[in-house]
């Protein structure tokens, strides 16, 4: 069924998880690294004939300053994360992306993601629908300049403070209202790029807790255009580890009575977190699981804090507080130490391409066989990790497989 190039398009190409993805491919399509960390590269998946990584082609938007070359290199300087002589290998497959990369957009994106733009994205007056539309083009001049057969747009881009105006639940008024002034914008930036996304014929991922195509009339746009959307907020560390864990306690009848959560990061998304209109989006994505997993839901709090010094390496102690029999109380308490980008970019890889082939099956709409790589799985309610994953392994399953 894979065959041709597809486009990879990335909103917040210049952040660490996606220069840790342009690397990630880059690099295996060199034979320099293997796919660690890929779900895609193991044996359950191999029937599907998935898009080859090496016929993956990147593109972008972003509003900072500054090359692809040197966003991907601070994540050795930065953070010691990716190798040096890694980097240098690769340096030309950057540049080519680079080239390929355009200004985004900050409308209705928030003061704390504003501050990062550069001076030439501060200073377009566009409505809505002049941003969706120039979104759009850019897009589809991707896939025509690089004869690509699908593209798939992923956002990546910083957090956005959480939405809180009523979104119209048909698309035909959302659309109408489009024409307005920045200032009455009826979306979040995340979702005018999703607009734009699928009226460019593509298919869009949220790997942010941002709104994206989260709104009922997105869903129905994407649906009228016959194309698949997933989301939102990838699940890569401590809610990984809650979605496993809290199962184990209900399943053996233990009252979790309080689960504290600390995390502490140094990256540009921990710095835009340290706003708390932004950081009251993620903390929802990350909190809200435990209620749906336990039987009677715990006393939670979860905590995220900016240490510049960490870099991506990011640091969650979780402490859980729980009763046993004869009532005991007793604790379980761990650490979970990872570098964000390195945990991130595989998944986002392996979403390009199970989404990329959900389209070629005919699907459209939410994909809730995904839910296992989210914190807020779009279409489903179930949280648990291995209930989540045999959503997945069904839908292999089903799949009718042709080359």
């Amino acid at each position: 069924m894979s065959s041709g190039q597809i486009g990879l398009w990335l909103i917040g190409a210049k952040g660490g998880v996606a220069t840790t993805v342009m690397t990630g491919l880059a690099a295996m399509a060199r034979g320099l690294a293997p796919p660690i960390g890929l779900v895609t590269e193991t044996e359950a998946l191999r029937p599907l004939d998935l898009i080859g990584c090496d016929a993956i082609v990147v593109g972008g938007h972003d509003i900072r300053p500054g090359s692809v070359v040197e966003a991907a290199q601070r994540m050795w300087t930065e953070s010691r994360a990716i190798p040096p002589e890694l980097l240098t290998a690769v340096t030309a497959d950057l540049e080519a992306i680079d080239a390929r990369l355009r200004p985004g957009s900050v409308l209705a994106a928030g003061d704390a993601i504003g501050a990062l733009a550069d001076a030439s994205i501060l200073a377009r007056r566009e409505t809505p629908r002049q941003m969706i539309e120039r979104i759009r083009d850019d897009i589809c001049r991707f896939a025509s300049d690089n004869d690509l057969k699908r593209v798939v747009v992923v956002n990546l881009a910083s957090t956005e403070p959480p939405w809180t105006a009523p979104i119209p639940a048909d698309y035909a008024t959302v659309a109408a209202q489009l024409y307005q002034p920045a200032a009455a914008s009826p979306l979040p930036t995340s979702s005018l790029y999703a607009i734009a996304a699928f009226e460019a014929d593509a298919a869009y991922i949220n790997f942010t807790p941002s709104t994206g195509a989260t709104p009922p009339a997105l869903d129905a746009l994407a649906r009228e255009r016959g194309l698949p959307h997933a989301g939102c907020d990838g699940k890569t560390g401590e809610t990984l580890l809650k979605s496993v864990l809290a199962p184990m306690f209900a399943a053996r009848n233990l009252d979790v009575m309080s689960w504290v959560g600390h995390n502490i990061f140094g990256n540009l998304d921990g710095r835009i977190l340290d706003d708390p209109a932004n950081k009251a989006a993620k903390v929802q994505s990350k909190d809200h699981l435990l209620a749906a997993l336990l039987p009677t839901p715990p006393q939670t709090l979860v905590s995220i804090e900016y240490i510049e010094s960490l870099g991506d390496w990011k640091t969650a102690w979780d402490h859980i507080h729980f009763r046993g029999f004869l009532g005991t109380p007793m604790t379980m308490q761990f650490t979970w130490q990872g570098c964000d980008s390195i945990l991130a970019a595989p998944l986002v890889i392996d979403l390009v391409r199970l989404v990329d082939r959900a389209r070629q099956a005919g699907e459209c709409g939410q994909l809730p066989w995904l839910a296992s790589f989210f914190k807020s799985p779009l279409g489903c309610t179930e949280q648990a990790f291995a209930a989540q994953v045999g959503l997945l392994q069904t839908w292999i399953a089903t799949q009718t497989i042709s080359r």
